[in-house]
């Protein structure tokens, strides 16, 4: 294998997307993915993120995704109210079967790999 096939991602390297997720987020809620490998096409992207404090509704969540915190604090709220945080150097996985909310509870920044798959509807 060469080298060259291997793709460096982080905050600030790859294409800037900011995802519009309309009333599902809260007023002023702010995020940028940093998308350096994969594409929805391709049923996997994935990259660094940044957000601020806010939240998005996700009902359901829009894809199977791995998100490893590099700073700051977020929360994911079931439809129960039952809520785990999560911060800097933790990792975890959200399903897309997932429904409830995402809080960015602090400035915050993530590596994360989604993984839409052939049913999602996920926009980019």
């Amino acid at each position: 294998m060469n080298v060259e096939i291997i793709t460096e991602f982080g905050l600030g390297v790859g294409e800037s997307v900011t995802p519009d997720w309309g009333d599902d987020a809260s007023p002023g809620w702010e995020e940028t993915e940093w998308r350096a490998f994969g594409s929805s096409d391709q049923g996997f992207f994935g990259g660094g993120w940044e957000g601020e404090p806010g939240t998005l509704r996700c009902d359901p969540y829009p894809y199977d995704e791995v998100c490893i915190m590099i700073s700051g604090r977020v929360a994911l709220i079931d439809l129960d109210g039952n809520r785990r945080e999560f911060g800097s150097g933790q990792a975890f996985f959200v399903p897309k079967e997932f429904r409830g909310t995402w809080e960015t509870i602090e400035p915050s920044k993530k590596f994360f790999v989604a993984l839409p798959g052939q049913s999602s509807a996920a926009s980019s």
